[in-house]
């Protein structure tokens, strides 16, 4: 298949995730500004989000012991441990980093650092050893700190300042001043002082051209992310192989870049909209919807199994998107810029964070322009290989090294997806991955019965098209909600104990590996009948799971003959016997045996 048609068919994908995001931001209530808010968007309104000096602030005391730093943090904002350092300046300008004691945080995973970091909400107390030989001598303090809102946005690092004249007094306070004279050079120029983060990532260093600058950077580092990354190396080597004249390369990629640039400000005008509405949202915001989540893990294994050669995007039902992404036309190119921005926007990268995270506390108008810089620089490569002559004709030459290019770099498309796959785990529960992933087999299947032979017959058509849709009901249905307490976990003492009250037991012994258990309790151990009946009738539910050795479950199976599960009894009240229902269940039979039918 040649390279230039690598991207076709993807468009309607684009479409439909941006279509059914935005059906689900209309549902969250998102779109439901009030009536005076595009005004207000347009008049410059201040954001949602805290200014730093507001969200942080710290209250520096020392004594005997040292000094004591007490934080608070703005609800719902917290701070990094891993981010505090504190460094004392004497009066020859020497720095000497202090030894912070740090109490226990919350874990959490951070989308920023992409790791489990400790954080501290609302307070926390640090304690700091001074040295003995600053008693009695005159030295500044220096504290650095970061933090972040739970909507997503971070705030660029931070040090602050404090002055400090020795009085003798058991209990002395602290007060911030300014950035000393001494350090301002050093400081714009994103030095550290001794090993302790200074302020050139702080929104009072930072200038728009700053901004700017670290957007573009930003913006070009985007193209090495594992979801990015292939889609312009196919754009880039269809341009190579479509052997354009020097005017048709300059098009295609203005055309390109005008799809990620107008992306980038739609999103970004999506974000201040969703903000003035009174939603608390940053960058990446759509990725807190497990929706979008599964939607965006969607197009990337779609687009790996393309890529591989296993999907073959053909068929005429996919026709609408083709027509907007084929061949070397510009709307191809455009389509890819889009595409291009969809797939990065679970993707952060150095420069990245500093610049939204000052565009987010600037008016509407600087935001939209660092999002726009943040576009032009993830399309400047491309840009740069179709407006510079002869660096195009310095890459390899067309031949079918390209075919086997294009199936490895299927392979950062499955990882991404397995990531966004993990995310929504964190997200939602297994069974939720285990759904999505049942709709990437249909979506696969589709894709398959719909390319099979030339002219494939309407019965083929219609059932991909029905594939289709059931994986994208999937992804877009809400989790059904679960009564964690209509169960206990299943122990001999606690059957035990519970049959010597007389009480009516219930045990089901299961695991997940097993398919009829499974089935089962969908179909018959998990409605609204089968919980009220448990209550009406006072009956103990027990569960064995033993998806894991369970010496015990082993035991209880081998009581009654089985070697593996199912398993459902009921003990009936003040009864010896025990009754052993089917392995195959019904809702109405279940009921029989519990009512005492």
């Amino acid at each position: 298949m040649p390279c230039n048609k690598l991207v076709a068919g993807f468009g309607h994908y684009v479409l439909l995730v941006l279509l059914v995001f935005c059906s689900f931001a209309q549902a969250q209530g998102w779109s439901q500004a009030g009536g005076n808010s595009s005004s207000a968007l347009l008049a410059g309104s201040p954001p949602a989000f805290l200014p730093v000096e507001e969200a942080y602030q710290v209250q520096v005391t020392g004594d005997a012991q040292g000094l004591l730093l007490n934080w608070r943090a703005a609800p719902t904002y917290y701070l990094y441990q891993h981010k505090f350092a504190v460094a004392v300046i004497d009066d020859r300008g020497d720095t000497s980093l202090l030894k912070v004691s740090y109490p226990p945080g919350k874990s959490i995973y951070d989308e920023y650092y992409e790791k489990e970091l400790q954080v501290y909400y609302d307070t926390v107390a640090l304690r700091v050893d001074l040295p003995a030989r600053l008693k009695g001598q005159t030295w500044t303090l220096a504290v650095s700190s970061q933090g972040c809102a739970d909507a997503g946005l971070c705030y660029p690092p931070r040090t602050q300042y404090f002055t400090h004249a020795d009085t003798g007094e058991a209990t002395q306070r602290f007060v911030e001043i300014k950035q000393p004279l001494s350090l301002a050079t050093d400081a714009m120029n994103g030095t550290e002082i001794n090993g302790l983060t200074n302020i050139a990532g702080s929104s009072s260093a930072l200038t728009l051209p700053l901004v700017l600058l670290f957007a573009l950077l930003g913006g070009i580092i985007l193209n090495l992310m594992p979801c990015v990354f292939p889609v312009l190396s196919i754009k880039v080597l269809s341009l190579t192989s479509a052997h354009l004249g020097e005017h048709s390369k300059h098009l295609h990629g203005m055309a390109y870049t005008l799809g990620i640039v107008i992306s980038f400000v739609v999103i970004a005008a999506l974000l201040l909209i969703f903000r003035e509405a009174g939603e608390a949202v940053g960058w990446g915001f759509q990725l807190q919807s497990p929706v979008f989540v599964s939607l965006l893990a969607y197009l990337l294994f779609a687009a790996g199994l393309s890529f591989s050669g296993l999907l073959e995007v053909g068929a005429r039902w996919m026709n609408v998107g083709q027509s907007a992404v084929t061949g070397t036309s510009l709307r191809a190119s455009f389509m890819t810029g889009v595409l291009a921005t969809v797939v990065a926007s679970p993707c952060s990268a150095p420069f990245m964070g500093t610049a939204l995270g000052f565009a987010l506390t600037q008016t509407p108008v600087i935001s939209l322009l660092v999002f726009a810089m943040l576009g032009l620089g993830m399309a400047l490569p491309f840009v740069l290989l179709s407006w510079i002559p002869g660096l195009l004709e310095k890459l390899p030459a067309p031949g079918p090294w390209m075919q086997h290019f294009r199936q490895f770099l299927a392979f950062p498309l499955y990882a991404s997806a397995i990531w966004l796959l993990w995310v929504l785990g964190r997200q939602t529960n297994i069974d939720r991955v285990a759904l999505v992933t049942t709709g990437m087999l249909l979506l696969a299947f589709g894709a398959w019965l719909s390319g099979v032979g030339a002219g494939a017959k309407r019965w083929r058509q219609m059932a991909a098209l029905l594939a289709t849709v059931v994986a994208l009901t999937i992804a877009i249905a809400p989790p059904k909600a679960v009564d964690e307490k209509l169960w206990e976990p299943y122990s001999r003492v606690k059957l035990d104990s519970l049959r010597s009250e007389g009480r009516p037991v219930f045990v089901n012994l299961t695991a997940d590996w097993c398919i009829t258990c499974l089935a089962n309790e969908k179909m018959a151990l998990s409605s609204t009948v089968f919980a009220e009946t448990l209550r009406a009738n006072n009956i103990v539910y027990l569960k064995g799971d033993w998806t894991n050795r369970n010496s015990e479950i082993t035991l209880l199976l081998k009581e009654y003959g089985r070697s593996g599960v199912p398993l459902y009894l009921y003990y009936s009240p003040g009864s010896a016997t025990v009754q052993v229902l089917p392995q195959l269940l019904t809702e109405s039979m279940v009921q029989k045996v519990l009512e005492g039918g």
